[in-house]
């Protein structure tokens, strides 16, 4: 991001804090809840969303070496993902050309052949079909016309981008737009992955991705743990088509306000999200990536499954080595702890364990008033254009008419 453009940014969420005022859209909404429940709405989402569309799987280093590869199940398509000898990221549909079983269980790790374990049908990590056992017994095929389906696959930026279809385009200017150089300022290609979570729920993934659409609740719900942090109730907010940038004042702006403007970071006072729609939440930092991801669980629209993933740069992680700190021993919702020198661990602690127990607590009493049908729709209020955006961008990708005005 470029530095001019920080400085806007910060300037703006001071503002806000110092006339004790949020970000106003000037309108209100009403949101349906058959939204979150219906399944003929499900489904339309599954195709449109997660099977038509292009996904983000991860970063770079999700792949960090030749031979490395990781799997992933989260949308209706196996995915296999690797990289081959010369350094180039693919992925194919992780299933046998024989009897279309897995050929790769493990979640990630290292390999140059892949081995179905139904028949041992073998396949490059470049989706070649290698060998058949017995082949004599089976018959002969065309090898060359037989390895693994590949799928459309991009890397840029530090992004690993895949598309379910193998038909599929991903044009990632036309997908990104003037968002796209934005993020490649942000150099995640140099972001190292250290870890993820999982959380599965009993909410829809659009309460899930609601979650990240508004700083209103953090001086309430998050009063204990991150409104310690963060102000809250403050935002600066930005379209850039169907996506959009996301960013709230943490408490660390104060000491941004003693400094020359030429030293301003905005990673040192504020919480910088960006939503790629439809699903995922990226947070981004010049030494930091969490990448948010949201899916629909198979069940139905009542549950979601969210994957977050964590990545930072070899100067962070030298860092925090050297502050040498015991994570039992340290606060990590203390902003004073925060820049004494934070654990990596408690950092993610601070993610995960906040979103699940108190964000998504909060969605699955959502799901439960939504799934009992006397409550016909949510509000959306002037402080939450997010929320606005999103669902009006989900309602558009559908065909529904934009969201009601609140009158």
């Amino acid at each position: 991001m470029q530095h001019a453009l920080q400085v806007e940014i910060l300037k703006e969420l001071m503002s806000q804090l110092d006339e004790g005022k949020n970000i106003d859209a000037g309108v209100q909404y009403k949101m349906p809840t058959t939204s979150y429940v219906c399944p003929e709405m499900a489904l339309l989402e599954k195709k449109e969303f997660f099977q038509n569309h292009p996904q983000l799987i991860g970063l770079t280093s999700d792949l960090p070496e030749p031979g490395s590869f990781f799997t992933l199940d989260d949308f209706g398509t196996p995915i296999l993902a690797t990289r081959d000898k010369e350094g180039n990221f693919h992925a194919f549909l992780n299933a046998c050309r024989h009897r279309s079983v897995k050929v790769a269980s493990e979640e990630r790790g290292k390999k140059s052949v892949f081995m179905c374990p139904f028949h041992h049908w073998s396949y490059s990590n470049k989706g070649d079909l290698m060998s058949i056992p017995d082949e004599d017994h089976f018959g002969s095929i065309d090898k060359s016309c037989n390895g693994l389906i590949e799928l459309p696959a991009v890397e840029h930026g530090g992004l690993l981008w895949v598309h379910p279809k193998a038909d599929g385009e991903i044009n990632l200017d036309k997908l990104l737009g003037e968002l796209g150089p934005e993020l490649d300022s942000f150099g995640m290609q140099n972001h190292l992955y250290q870890g993820s979570s999982t959380i599965d729920k009993r909410l829809n993934w659009k309460f899930a991705n609601d979650t990240f659409g508004e700083t209103y609740h953090f001086a309430k719900l998050h009063k204990d743990t991150l409104g310690r942090i963060f102000y809250g109730n403050n935002l600066h907010f930005k379209e850039f088509g169907r996506h959009h940038r996301f960013v709230t004042a943490s408490r660390g702006i104060d000491q941004l306000r003693q400094m020359p403007e030429s030293e301003w970071e905005i990673s040192h006072g504020t919480f910088v999200l960006y939503h790629l729609f439809p699903n995922i939440q990226l947070v981004v930092g010049p030494h930091t990536t969490t990448l948010i991801r949201i899916y629909p669980h198979e069940e139905g629209p009542s549950r979601s499954v969210t994957k977050i993933s964590f990545y930072y740069s070899q100067a962070a992680m030298d860092y925090a080595a050297e502050q040498n700190v015991n994570s039992d021993e340290i606060d990590v919702y203390d902003p004073d702890g925060r820049d004494a020198g934070p654990t990596l661990e408690g950092s993610r602690e601070v993610f995960r364990s906040t979103i699940e127990q108190e964000d998504y607590d909060m969605g699955e009493m959502q799901q439960r008033a939504a799934e009992n049908g006397q409550l016909k729709e949510i509000m959306f209020g002037r402080n939450e254009p997010a929320l606005h955006h999103f669902h009006n961008n989900y309602r558009e990708a559908l065909g529904h008419p934009p969201l009601e005005k609140v009158s």
